[in-house]
């Protein structure tokens, strides 16, 4: 009989000393195998929690000195924030806005009428009889609100006819934003704010306007939108070639649910946002944001808007950039804020453990910030020299890190992927020390789609796409009013009493910045006179 070579079984022992290390070699393997598994999923739970339930702010203050290895130490340079004012801090400025007008009401104590005043009034102690004299007064104000209410405006234009040669005179009809249509321009501007900028959907909207005793179904309100949608493209359009004149540009983009008529369920279309924004390097060009829809994201839409841009890009990593960068017309910026992202989510599945090395990457980035802390709103050329002086070692002392920590790490784990993201883009992480209009992040862009995200809370889907193209259009009006300190509604109701006969080769004076210095210089004249 042949020996039979034995294989050790859960309940047979190793054999000999070399069987042993095969066994531990490979179970050594299976548990960090398991243990980078378990650390995926951790961060997939984590990010899923926080997505639904958290909270999205990325705030994180060093507590103390990090230790890595026993070789690394670092101090952090951050700026501590300030502790918020208490709510009873006397130096806080309470009183009412001066801009309000004031219902003075004067309440008098009881009188008797045995004396009276020059104006013929009581003034006679209830007490003795003698005269009453004002020694002084003490005034309070009480803030009171007046509910918005609806008027109808009625034209009446007489016919007039000559007695002599019966001429009959009428004077033109006016112009309304919809022709032949029922609402005014302060009507219309107030549902486009409160369904675009307040979030309220057109079915709310007809309920509230129910209770003021006015009928006005959700169907046409819809077909006022769409409508006024229209009245604005070529103002919408004028914006677009504002924002994209400027040197520097933030894009980003977000899902929208849209509806598929006849399917009974909802696709997947793209709000875009282009934002001009240069009050950081201290210019006084008016900010902008333009958004544009699209049916899904293929990078075919992004190479069409900016067909003819020719400047600095400042955007997320999505692939659909990668064309327009290798035409060598348009300049790559990355966002230091999305290679934050995973070292913060990192830091979370750690448990904000302050020895991990996700608080180490943490700490090197709030300490780039805290430059930029301090240039904020000074020249590009001052801002260049500051980034090159204090953040470009900085800089290369992460790249050194990074580099060294590749080798230290599997290259399957979630902090493989950390350093990768970054080192993989820091040619455009790094080129805003290069140049001093270049931003670190992107941060521009995304603010200017959190209204979008709040109100994709709120109407659950877009009916069609042409209704996400009309989205896009009141959007960039809306944010761009805010971007200026303008109130969008008070905006748009000036735009939609004027844009129906106003010259279209002058629609750049309706622009937001334009429209409100216009009317602000027609109120002193008229307060001059």
């Amino acid at each position: 009989m042949g020996i039979l070579k034995t294989v050790p079984t859960p309940h047979q022992p190793p054999q000999n000393i070399d069987e042993l290390l095969r066994i531990i070699a490979a179970r050594d393997s299976e548990v960090a195998l398991l243990k980078l598994m378990v650390d995926k999923l951790k961060l997939q739970l984590l990010r899923r929690v926080r997505s639904e339930f958290g909270t999205s702010s990325e705030q994180w203050s060093a507590q103390m000195p990090l230790i890595d290895g026993g070789e690394t130490a670092m101090v952090t340079r951050a700026k501590a924030a300030s502790a918020p004012a208490p709510a009873n801090d006397p130096q806080i400025d309470r009183s009412l806005p001066a801009h309000l007008p004031r219902d003075v009401r004067e309440h008098l104590p009881e009188i008797s009428d045995t004396h009276q005043d020059t104006n013929g009034q009581s003034c006679g102690c209830t007490a003795c009889g003698a005269r009453l004299r004002k020694i002084g007064q003490d005034v309070s104000e009480q803030l009171e609100y007046v509910p918005a209410h609806f008027k109808v405006i009625r034209h009446v234009r007489p016919k007039l006819a000559c007695v002599a040669c019966h001429a009959i005179f009428q004077a033109s009809a006016p112009s309304r934003p919809i022709a032949r249509g029922l609402a005014g321009a302060g009507l219309l501007a107030h549902v486009l704010v409160s369904k675009y900028c307040d979030h309220l959907p057109l079915y709310r909207q007809s309920g509230i306007y129910a209770r003021s005793g006015v009928e006005l179904d959700r169907s046409t309100l819809a077909g006022w939108v769409d409508q006024a949608g229209q009245l604005l493209d070529p103002l919408v359009a004028a914006l677009g070639r504002y924002t994209l004149a400027a040197a520097k540009i933030h894009a980003d983009d977000t899902p929208v649910p849209v509806l598929q008529p006849g399917r009974g369920k909802t696709k997947t279309g793209r709000l875009w946002v282009y934002v001009r924004d240069d009050r950081p390097i201290g210019s006084s060009a008016p900010p902008a944001a333009w958004y544009q829809y699209t049916p899904d994201r293929k990078g075919e839409h992004p190479e069409r808007h900016l067909k003819k841009y020719r400047g600095i890009l400042q955007a997320d990593a999505y692939g659909g950039w990668g064309k327009l960068y290798a035409s060598g017309q348009i300049t790559e910026a990355a966002c230091w804020a999305h290679a934050r992202r995973p070292w913060w989510d990192l830091y979370l599945s750690s448990g904000k453990d302050e020895t991990s090395i996700a608080a180490q990457a943490l700490r090197r980035i709030a300490d780039l910030y805290a430059i930029e802390r301090d240039i904020r709103g000074k020249p590009p050329d001052i801002r260049q020299a500051q980034r090159q002086a204090r953040a470009g070692p900085l800089l290369q002392e992460m790249h050194v890190w990074l580099s060294q920590l590749v080798g230290r790490v599997s290259a399957k784990s979630e902090l493989a992927k950390a350093i990768g993201y970054s080192l993989t883009r820091w040619q455009a992480l790094t080129r805003y020390c290069q140049d001093g209009r270049i931003e670190m992040d992107n941060n521009a862009a995304e603010r200017a789609l959190r209204g979008v995200a709040l109100g994709r809370g709120n109407y659950l889907f877009m009916g069609s796409d042409a209704g996400g193209e009309r989205a896009a259009a009141i959007y960039s009006l809306v944010q761009t009013a805010k971007l200026n300190g303008i109130d969008p509604e008070a905006y748009l109701r000036e735009v939609l009493g004027r844009i129906a006969d106003h010259p279209i080769n002058r629609i750049d004076e309706l622009l937001p910045w334009n429209l409100m210095r216009q009317s602000r210089q027609a109120d002193q004249q008229r307060k001059a006179a």
